[in-house]
Order: structure tokens, then C-alpha cells, then sequence
């Protein structure tokens, strides 16, 4: 398996840590962590800002500290094995921060690599013009220095072969041209641990409850214990088997779109064998029986099995659900059914065709506003279908829009440690699974932080924050529709800029960054020192952050 260079630029986060050497006690808070909250992937070999460690490490030594690292676990952790991967390029690991793709710059290792390759083809042209026994004799004494090359059998039966056969002479060649032909640069090897999701709680030796957090393990409380523990009691429903069910009853169209979404996520379509996905994936278990995910996300009618996954739509004329006279004050209601997916489309369309629309000038155009930021509405549904406790039966996932909000009501209560005050920070699933499918499917943009975007978004189009109401057996979001005047982003409050700063600002906040040679296209006409200059000012102003290093180097804001 191939470690690619922009997983590891990434850096570490909730399912990804970097270790220099296999420390079994750091191993250990590792798998804790991990195990604890949704799994991950540890790496052995690189450092904590994703650089190439160069520690030298070996199978018994990995297996040595995994074994020291699980006596400190209360109960064990169940891992996978290590797995030896190669770097894709060594040159891209070479500086922490570089670019995907860097420009290939010669060094003294390669010159002296490209002067052996010369050498070498020298020393080919001078063996065609010699005699048979003296190319012989350098055959010999060349696999000599190079045995791994040749196979052990041969070394032992040359001294004893009078004459080669045919096939033996053509082998020997081909030997002989292999072995003439330049080496490749040794591979940097690292090691990757795989940690699934438990369904137990677990605990260090020294009695510290860990979870994932962010990029680093951090201890519970007591009161969140309690709340972690009263999860993972209940253990993985989305994984139960559903009775009466047979794979035939999955649809082929909505298992294809799966797949055409999931290449399109990864750059890689999937080429393997499709009941050994399936059972990845968790839509079925060993034994091939369908489960709770695969029936909500593949089969056209989830509802005949799992009666509550359906969403109930309804927009009332008011504030209240209650009408005049008592009677219900709604003018709409909608059930939808369906697998996962088309709920979230579903209920975003119905969402859609009922949000007013107001429209705006700006300068000599008119833009269309709407009643909430789309962003927020998708982020809102998609939480309540893909987190919601399917296990409590009679309770669907309910949408209700009045007059001045939307609310998005999730049966179940927040998850694990998850509360209302931490939610922005700690990131924990019910059903990890059916998050996982939907993030393959393109609902989620990014594991973990849909909540901070929401809140982003609301403020920047004048709204409140979004509210959230965490009961025992509910989760609500509400969206209020109410704007004040829109509060500009930090960049934009900043007047200590020049109108090259301004500009540059503009386009990183449309584009997302700015490297020196978009900013040197941006100003034309204005020395390279200057503009460098001007990116140099705003990083001391704390206004823009420098990523990346040399030819990687770009800047986005702070």
C-alpha cells in the first residue's frame, strides 16, 4: 500500500498520528485513543509534522513494542497488522511542508549514480570486444559482488557445470543485463498500524480514559467517561443483521452510484471484488448477511424493515406548530422514504421550494439571496439522517419550517462525550459506518468539521448561530432566518493593508490561497521583492499563515 504524499501533508488529526519509533507507551495512548473514538491509522517512521524519521525499524521490533504496548490496555485493543509502506517519492518527503510534485534537483548521491550508470555502459561496449573467457570472467566476479541478483542454486552449481546449457547461457544473459542496469534509489519505508472503532471502553494501565481529539489524545472526565461508557454499551447497531434480507434485495443502480461516487472521492475506481467491499464497508458481515447500514444505504425501500428511517417535512404559517382555533398550523407535510441518500436529496429540494428568495444589488447586478445559507441547510440534514439512533423505533428524523426558523429534529441523543459545548471541538459517531458511506457518497466534505463551517457561514450572512438543544433522546438544530447586517470576515476589517495587500486578500478568499508567483501575476508591473515584501508584512500582522516550505510555499489566511 502506498502512503501518498498529500495524506501525509495533511498532517495528523482524529483518525491519523505519526510516531518517530515504536514507544510502546506512546503506542499505547494511541490505541486508546483510537479505539475510543473512531478508529484510525498509526504511522511508525515519520515525525509529528509528516517528515521522513529515517529510524531504522524491523518486524521484531514493531511486533515487540505492539505486545509491550497492548499489556498497557485495559482490556487489550484489537489492531490489524503492521503493514511495511513505501513513500511513493522520497524527494517529496524530503522537506516537511513540500509540494506534492516538486522539481527533481540533482545532488552529489545522483551525480555519482549517473556517473556509475556511464561507467557502467562503458564497461559493456569493453565486454563485447573482449574474448568469450574474459566475459566470462567478468560475468562471474559481477555476481559475485551482486548475489541477490542470481539465485543461491546457481551460485553452488557453477563450480561444478563443465558447459552451460542453451537456456542456462540465455538466463546467465539476462542475468548479467539486469544486474548492468542502474539500481533504483532505496525506498523510505514506513509502517502503518490499522485501529478499528471498538465497541468497548478502554483504559491505560495508569487508569487514564483516553479519546482522539483533533490531532492529539486527550483524557476524559469523569462525567464524560460515564457518557462514553453509556455508549458503547449499547454496542454497533448499524452493524446488526437485518432478518428475512438477502444482498438481491440491495439495488445494483444505487450500488453503482456508490462506486462511481466513491472513485470520484478517491481518484481511484475500485477494481476489486464487490462482496469483499461490501464487507468492508459494513454493508454486510462475514457471513455475507445484509446489515442495519447496507439495507439505509442500498436498498430502494429501507422503511419495509427499518419503519423510522423515513423524515416527516412540514411548514407551518407561523411561530407555533399550532394554528387558529387550535388546529395544526401547518400547510405542508411530506414523508420521504428511501435509502439515505435520497432522503438527503429529497428533503433538501423540499427545503429548497419552500425558502424565500429576496434579491439584492450589487453594483450595476442583482444577486438572489436566500432565506438560509445552503450550506448550513445540507450540513444540518445530513447531521440528523447520518447521526441520528435508528434504534429508537416510532421516532423519525423531523424538518419543520416556520415562519422565522428551520428546525431539523434527530432522534437520540448527542453521542458519547459529545455536548453542546464541545461539539465543535470533539468529534464522536453513532454510526461511523453510515458516516463513512455518505462521506464516499459526497454528502460530507470533510469528516469532522461540518459544525464549525454552519456556524461560519450563518454569521457571515448575518444571521445567529445556529442553536442547538441536546435531550436525552433528541438532538434539534435551528436556523433562524433573521439578518443583521452581515459581518465581515477578519480580513476584510483589517484597513492596515495597501491595495496590493487588498487585492491579494480578495483572492486568497476566493481561491483558498496565494502563492508568490499568483501574487507577482496578480500585480504586474511591481518587483518581486516588493510583493514578497507586502506577504511578509501581513504573516508579521498575523492577518495570512505560511504554509509549506520552497517551491510549496503558499499563504491562506489566519
Amino acid at each position: 500500500m502506498i502512503i501518498y504524499p498529500e495524506l501525509i501533508q495533511s498532517g495528523q488529526g482524529p483518525r491519523l498520528a505519526f510516531l518517530e519509533k515504536a514507544d510502546p507507551k506512546l503506542i499505547s495512548e494511541t490505541l486508546v485513543a483510537f479505539a475510543n473514538t473512531e478508529g484510525g491509522t498509526l504511522i511508525i517512521g515519520l515525525t509529528t509534522g509528516g517528515k521522513y524519521a529515517n529510524v531504522k525499524l524491523d518486524n521484531d521490533t514493531l511486533q515487540k513494542a505492539l505486545r509491550e504496548a497492548e499489556d498497557l490496555c485495559s482490556p487489550t485493543v484489537v489492531t490489524g497488522n503492521w503493514e511495511e509502506m513505501p513513500l511513493e517519492s522520497p524527494d517529496e518527503m524530503a522537506d516537511e511542508g513540500a509540494s506534492p510534485a516538486p522539481q527533481k534537483t540533482d545532488t552529489p548521491a545522483d551525480k555519482a549514480t549517473d556517473e556509475k550508470q556511464s561507467t557502467g555502459q562503458a564497461e559493456t561496449a569493453v565486454k563485447a570486444d573482449s574474448d568469450d573467457e574474459q566475459s566470462q570472467n567478468q560475468a562471474k566476479e559481477k555476481s559475485d559482488r551482486t548475489p541477490r541478483q542470481i539465485p543461491l542454486l546457481l551460485l553452488d552449481d557453477d563450480a561444478h557445470k563443465p558447459e552451460d546449457s542453451v537456456e542456462d547461457q540465455a538466463e546467465q544473459e539476462a542475468q548479467e543485463e539486469a544486474a548492468d542496469e542502474p539500481s533504483a534509489p532505496p525506498a523510505r519505508v514506513v509502517y502503518a498500524l490499522r485501529i478499528p472503532r471498538s465497541v468497548e471502553l478502554h483504559a491505560l494501565s495508569d487508569g487514564r480514559v483516553l479519546i482522539r481529539s483533533g490531532a492529539k489524545n486527550r483524557p476524559l472526565g469523569g462525567q464524560e467517561i460515564l457518557r462514553l461508557a453509556s455508549t458503547k454499551t449499547t454496542g454497533d447497531y448499524e452493524i446488526e443483521t437485518v432478518p428475512g434480507i438477502t444482498t438481491d434485495d440491495f439495488s445494483q443502480k444505487m450500488i453503482d452510484e456508490y462506486l462511481e461516487k466513491r472513485a470520484e472521492r478517491t481518484k481511484r475506481p475500485y477494481s476489486g471484488d464487490l462482496d469483499e467491499l461490501l464487507r468492508e464497508i459494513g454493508a454486510v458481515n462475514s457471513e455475507g448477511q445484509p446489515t442495519i447500514n447496507g439495507v439505509l444505504l442500498f436498498c430502494d425501500y429501507p422503511q419495509q424493515w427499518i419503519p423510522q428511517s423515513s423524515v416527516v417535512f412540514a411548514k407551518f404559517i407561523g411561530k407555533t406548530p399550532r394554528g387558529e382555533s387550535g388546529l395544526a398550523g401547518y400547510t405542508r407535510r411530506e414523508e420521504l422514504t428511501g435509502p439515505l441518500p435520497r432522503l438527503i436529496e429529497g428533503a433538501w429540494n423540499l427545503i429548497w421550494s419552500e425558502m424565500a428568495v429576496s434579491a439584492v444589488v450589487k453594483g450595476l447586478e442583482r444577486e438572489e439571496r436566500y432565506e438560509y445559507p445552503q450550506f448550513a441547510v445540507r450540513e444540518a440534514i445530513v447531521n440528523a439522517i447520518c447521526h441520528r439512533d435508528y434504534r429508537l423505533k416510532g421516532r423519525r428524523t423531523e424538518i419543520r419550517m416556520y415562519s422565522d426558523r428551520l428546525e431539523v429534529i434527530s432522534p437520540g441523543g448527542l453521542p458519547g462525550f459529545i455536548t453542546v459545548e464541545n461539539i465543535k471541538d470533539e468529534h464522536f459517531s453513532r454510526n461511523p459506518r453510515l458516516v463513512n458511506g455518505l462521506f464516499q457518497w459526497g454528502y460530507i466534505e470533510e469528516l469532522g468539521l461540518g459544525i464549525d463551517r454552519m456556524i461560519e457561514v450563518m454569521k457571515q450572512a448575518g444571521h445567529q448561530a445556529p442553536y442547538f438543544d441536546a435531550r436525552p433522546y433528541s438532538f434539534a438544530v435551528t436556523l433562524y432566518n433573521a439578518r443583521e447586517k452581515p459581518t465581515p470576515p477578519d480580513w476584510a476589517q483589517n484597513t492596515n493593508t495597501n491595495y496590493r495587500q487588498a487585492r491579494a486578500l480578495q483572492y486568497i478568499n476566493e481561491k483558498g490561497s496565494i502563492t508568490n508567483r499568483e501574487y507577482r501575476q496578480l500585480c504586474q508591473g511591481v518587483s518581486a521583492e516588493t510583493l514578497r515584501l507586502d506577504l511578509v508584512d501581513m504573516v508579521d500582522k498575523g492577518i495570512l499563515v505560511k504554509v509549506g516550505s520552497k517551491k510549496g510555499t503558499h499563504y491562506i489566511l489566519k
